[in-house]
């Protein structure tokens, strides 16, 4: 039996029909036509369906869409500001390290949830 979510999503407030074993991620792709995180290997070890939820980083092929009731998703879409890039999407452009692009939104995603933890990493913490 569907269920009636309601979260944000990118800064909207947003509400679909859920059925009970529906991913996140499904969710995002399909009812709410976001495309950018993407199923690779649908098992949490890729990275590629990495969307925030409530500011971390979240495998979203690996939670349902009915545990989101109230909580605020960002999505690769959700970054820029109109027609500005996010900076960590310029920068992953300006040194061209988007190569096939297929993961790189869950890699930027990622990244600023970590620099959104630690806004000054130094190169050490970085690679570490």
């Amino acid at each position: 039996m569907k269920k009636l979510i309601k979260f944000k999503v990118n800064g909207l407030g947003r509400e679909f029909l859920a059925e009970p074993r529906q991913t996140l991620l499904d969710a995002l792709r399909y009812d709410l036509h976001l495309t950018g995180a993407k199923e690779g290997c649908g098992n949490g070890n890729c990275g590629s369906c990495t969307v925030l939820v409530n500011g971390e980083p979240v495998n979203s092929c690996l939670v349902f869409a009915i545990e989101m009731e109230g909580k605020e998703i960002t999505t690769i879409e959700g970054l820029a500001q109109g027609n500005k890039l996010h900076p960590l999407q310029q920068a992953f452009i300006d040194e061209g390290a988007v190569q096939c692009g297929f993961c790189t939104p869950g890699i930027i995603l990622q990244a600023k949830a970590y620099l959104d933890s630690n806004p000054h990493p130094t190169e050490p913490e970085v690679r570490q």
